[in-house]
């Protein structure tokens, strides 16, 4: 018996591991292949692609369309309507499957409603893609990323919470108190 929930109106291909304690809503396709950590949430009408992979806790919201070649780590989130693609220059009458360019979305990060992810990407651990961006290079860990084409405007805590460096490039979260350092345009948690 499946140690995970799948609605009736979801189809899963063959070949798919699905984690533990994981929850697949109304009208949502897993396609062959795919691999589904444990404790994730997959909401309806949601298509995952054959191969993708994503890692445990990850919650994927209404609407989602998560394409071969993309791979999330840990408690990523991926916010309503947010769409990644995987080809640059994509044509109908071209079959272009040998081209799909790699996505990683590194652990904690999250992604905003209706936000694009063009492929070759990488999103870095814990950032944050505003509702709506446009990606179109690289974002870096911890990066507030907004607008389209997106553009960097700040950082960001572990809890969500835009980051203000004092002088000698320290702050601290005001949810949880957790310190950061700012040094050669890279943030790290002090431990």
């Amino acid at each position: 018996m499946a140690q995970y929930f799948a609605h009736e109106t979801a189809v899963i291909d063959e070949g798919c591991s699905i984690g533990k304690d994981t929850k697949i809503w109304h009208f949502s396709h897993i396609m062959p292949n795919c691999k589904i950590g444990e404790n994730c949430n997959i909401g309806q009408n949601v298509v995952i692609s054959p191969d993708v992979v994503l890692g445990k806790n990850v919650k994927v919201q209404n609407n989602v369309s998560i394409y071969t070649g993309v791979i999330c780590e840990d408690d990523v989130f991926l916010g309503p309507s947010m769409v990644f693609t995987n080809v640059i220059n994509p044509r109908s009458a071209i079959k272009r499957r040998d081209e799909f360019k790699q996505t990683v979305v590194k652990k904690g990060a999250s992604i905003g409603a209706n936000a694009t992810i063009v492929c070759g990407n990488d999103i870095g651990k814990y950032a944050f893609v505003g509702a709506g961006a446009v990606v179109t290079k690289e974002v870096l860990p911890y990066a507030l990323v907004v607008g389209n084409p997106s553009k960097q405007i700040g950082w960001i805590s572990e809890f969500g919470h835009r980051l203000e460096f004092d002088k000698n490039g320290f702050a601290i979260c005001s949810e949880s108190q957790e310190k950061y350092q700012l040094k050669n345009n890279n943030v790290t948690k002090i431990l």
